[in-house]
């Protein structure tokens, strides 16, 4: 197995908090899988059920190939892609899967106290030593994403240093956008991929997103296993460049992971950093 070398953090834990089911695989897939194979207590707090996502294979077809969705759509599309998470969650070793209600896309407008408040209490029942979130970024700019980082970020202020590290997590610039490209010359004469899981603009992933404090790269085996868990999201997959994309080009597109470093909460050091290359803030 190659990538960092693996060590024994039995005892140690971290909680991913993230917008909506896929969110975890393909934002840090290959961390939280390398931290649970080192006995890490790795949990997950997913914010909501991402009932409006694309839903292939769910809801009424009204021509031209788009789909009307109604209520009992939405719901069906809920319980699906809670099932998916939990397939991705078994393959990255997560010991806990907590979903929230709050409606799918409506993140940035909904009670931000209800939602900070929901966040602090995962966080204090499970006592992470470090929470990983999205970057101010939100991966590619969505609102939903963006809110997460937010109501994280404030509900670890709160408990002062005495909460656990936060560390926000984004993309290289460009990494999406090759991936794609990279899988229409593989298949040339067959329907290109179209999207990365719904997201047309490949371009948007790591676009203007902050400089990290933390490069990490997660070894052939583990960004295997981030595939793997990316592909459980069938109902997002179809047309997509994971598709396409075949199992020795998955460290070369998803074994780069990019963390960042927050200013609230614990300020120590935590237990993955010994994986990556550290990077000064506003430098090498």
């Amino acid at each position: 197995m190659n990538g960092p070398p693996l060590y024994d953090l039995t005892g140690s834990s971290l909680l991913a908090i993230f917008a909506h089911p896929d969110d975890e695989s393909l934002a840090c897939g290959g961390l939280l899988a390398r931290c649970a194979e080192s006995g890490v207590r790795v949990s997950l707090l997913c914010l909501t059920h991402g009932e409006h996502g694309q839903g292939n294979d769910v809801g009424h077809s009204t021509g031209a190939g788009r789909k009307q969705y109604g209520k009992e759509d939405r719901e069906l599309l809920r319980d699906l892609r809670a099932g998916e998470l939990a397939n991705a969650a078994q393959i990255l070793g997560l010991r806990e899967v907590v979903i929230l209600d709050h409606e799918d896309g409506m993140l940035p407008w909904i009670d931000a106290g209800k939602l900070e408040a929901d966040i602090l209490d995962t966080i204090r029942r499970l006592q992470p030593d470090v929470v990983v979130t999205f970057d101010e970024d939100g991966l590619y700019w969505h609102p939903d994403h963006i809110a997460g980082h937010e109501r994280t970020t404030a509900a670890i202020a709160r408990l002062g240093n005495a909460g656990p590290a936060l560390r926000y997590v984004s993309m290289p610039a460009g990494k999406m956008r090759a991936l794609v490209d990279a899988t229409k010359n593989a298949a040339p004469g067959d329907d290109p991929p179209k999207h990365i899981l719904g997201v047309a603009d490949a371009d948007a992933f790591g676009s203007k997103a902050p400089a990290p404090t933390l490069v990490v790269e997660a070894g052939e085996e583990f960004a295997k296993r981030k595939l793997a868990a990316i592909r459980c999201h069938h109902t997002q997959l179809a047309g997509s460049a994971f598709e396409s994309l075949s199992e020795e080009d998955a460290e070369r597109f998803l074994g780069t992971e990019h963390y960042r470093r927050a200013g609230v909460g614990s300020l120590n050091d935590v237990f993955f950093e010994r994986w990556g290359t550290s990077i000064t803030e506003g430098g090498d």
